[in-house]
């Protein structure tokens, strides 16, 4: 018995050493085939376009095709999920987001993934503010009457969202937190029709992003107060930051990153975090970034992705309580 124990464990350890060398083999020749880059939400979007550009970009770095697979619902969760469970071996990125990574775990109750344990972060890809807009015809045209007009009026002020537990919508909801303030939510299905409402005078002010923005700011139909980050965007220079207007609590950004499935051999993560790196300050990838209002996030990677997740986990989870916002 004592001898067939030991061949037992022989075989075992052969069967172990064989498994690791064929795996260090693969991950030594990655890519030999082409990679799916999952991404979590509906084609011609923002996401979408990025995602396609980074794609391209990896796919000339890497030397194999980049195929993007969209995978949409439950705010970007259940194509998240599905990308974590294939195989740890380097041949599905997954494309994460503040949403699916930080908001989502609070605010779905079948969230059937952990943003930490089940994903190896690899590079962060942009983030984006959000402008704070108001109706044109507006008194307050500053943050400060905005709210002087909020703490004398709880309740009064009606802010729109493209939906409950939307960024719009939890970025007003720290704002209010961050100035002491009360406002009505008035949530939309979309940003779209929000933000038409928000032009006729329907509501009085909204949280959105500087791409959806910009046309009817430049038309003189709202007006921009303030953008949710700490330093000013280039495409608007004049635009202050609430971080400067005295509220730093209320700064909010929209991020976005690359992760693998957990497990991954980490020369795989390296190597994919380094064709990244190059190319998120590629001109054609910087073209669309700035269009769209976002900043690449250079240097974000590896640990310090994983840092931002756990602590973004952790804020809106808290805000996301604090909002009452559900979905199911």
């Amino acid at each position: 018995m004592e001898q067939l124990f030991r061949i037992l464990l022989v075989a075992t350890a052969i069967a172990v050493d064989m498994a690791s060398t064929q795996a260090a083999e693969e991950a030594a020749t990655w890519p030999a085939k082409p990679i799916t880059f999952v991404v979590p939400f509906t084609p011609g979007g923002i996401t979408d376009i990025n995602s396609r550009v980074l794609a391209k970009l990896l796919g000339e770095s890497l030397g194999q095709s980049v195929m993007v697979e969209n995978r949409p619902g439950a705010g970007g969760s259940i194509g998240v999920e599905a990308a974590s469970r294939r195989p740890p071996d380097g041949y599905t990125m997954i494309y994460g987001t503040q949403g699916t990574h930080a908001v989502n775990p609070a605010l779905y109750k079948n969230v059937q993934y952990d943003p930490i344990k089940d994903f190896v972060p690899v590079h962060g890809m942009t983030r984006t503010p959000l402008i704070l807009v108001v109706n044109a015809s507006k008194t307050f045209d500053t943050v400060a009457r905005l709210v002087t007009y909020a703490k004398a009026n709880p309740g009064k002020l009606n802010f729109g969202s493209a939906g409950p537990g939307t960024g719009t919508h939890l970025t007003a909801e720290l704002f209010q937190i961050a100035a002491g303030v009360k406002m009505t939510h008035v949530p939309y299905k979309g940003s779209s029709p929000a933000l038409t409402d928000l032009v006729a005078g329907n509501i009085d002010l909204m949280f959105d992003y500087p791409v959806a923005t910009q046309s009817q700011v430049k038309a003189g139909k709202l007006r921009a107060l303030a953008v949710t980050s700490k330093e000013r965007l280039s495409i608007l220079p004049d635009l202050p930051t609430v971080f400067e207007l005295g509220y730093p609590g209320a700064q909010s950004d929209s991020w976005s990153a690359v992760f693998l499935p957990a497990g991954t051999p980490p020369v795989i993560a390296k190597r994919l975090g380094d064709a990244i790196a190059n190319a998120i300050v590629n001109p054609k990838m910087l073209e669309n970034t700035e269009k769209f209002g976002s900043v690449p996030l250079v240097g974000l990677r590896d640990e310090k992705l994983g840092e931002l997740v756990a602590s973004e986990l952790v804020r809106w989870r808290d805000i996301v309580k604090l909002s009452g916002a559900t979905v199911n």
